[in-house]
C-alpha cells in the first residue's frame, strides 16, 4: 500500500461521480470514505486487513 499525505479517489472509480471511494493511507491505517457523503466519516482498516482485501480484490475472490 503506498503512502499518501492526502485523500484520494480510488483508480477503480474512473471519471465518473457515482460509486466512488477514497483513500487515505497513514503509517499504521487506511482510512476510506464515501465521495458523495464525505460527512458520514470514514472506515479505518489496519495495514494487514488492507493489505489482504487489496489482495483479494486482485485476485478476484471478492
Amino acid at each position: 500500500m503506498s503512502l499518501t499525505s492526502e485523500w484520494h479517489k480510488s483508480s477503480y472509480s474512473g471519471n465518473s461521480q457515482q460509486a466512488c471511494v477514497e483513500v487515505w493511507g497513514t503509517p499504521i491505517a487506511a482510512l476510506v470514505r464515501d465521495t458523495q457523503n464525505r460527512r458520514a466519516g470514514h472506515l479505518a482498516f489496519s495495514i494487514p486487513e488492507w493489505s489482504a482485501f487489496i489482495v483479494s480484490v486482485k485476485r478476484d475472490e471478492i
